[in-house]
Parts: structure tokens; sequence; C-alpha cells
């Protein structure tokens, strides 16, 4: 497999689980059409569904990862001999 897809991958699930394990405590509370969504500092405990907040949280640390990889993915080409 090529090495920036593989670090692609490992970026793309490395920075989902960083995410995952960092997203903020939050709480929503929906009353008729109005959504709140409350969030602390603190990471969350416990499992449950998820936010938007906690959703849009995991999904940046993924991308982030991702590129991450990527990049690293082009560090690793590069240094091979031709």
């Amino acid at each position: 497999m090529n090495a920036k897809v593989l670090l692609l991958v490992v970026g793309l699930l490395v920075g989902g689980a960083a995410g995952w394990l960092t997203r903020p405590q939050a709480a929503q509370i929906n009353i008729g059409p109005v959504q709140i969504e409350v969030q602390s500092d603190r990471p969350a405990e416990g499992s449950g569904p998820l936010t938007s907040g906690q959703t849009q949280h995991v999904a940046i640390f993924a991308v982030v990862g991702a590129v991450v990889g990527l990049l690293l993915g082009f560090v690793v080409d590069s240094r091979k001999p031709a």
C-alpha cells in the first residue's frame, strides 16, 4: 500500500480517537424548536449520544490527524530512493 494512503488512514484514526477522548462535556436541552447546548472545558466522562458540538470536535481532530498523516506520507515518499 502507498505510504501516503496508509499514513492518511492512520492519521485519521488517531485524530478521531484523540478527538473522542478529549471531547468536551456537554448537555443539550431541547424546548420545542429551541435547542440549547452547554459545554464545559473538561473532557466528557462516560458515553452517550454525541451533541453537535462534540461531533464537530471529533471531526476537527480527525481532519487534522489526516492532514498530518498525509504530510508525513509525502515526507516518507520523498525520502525513498528512486
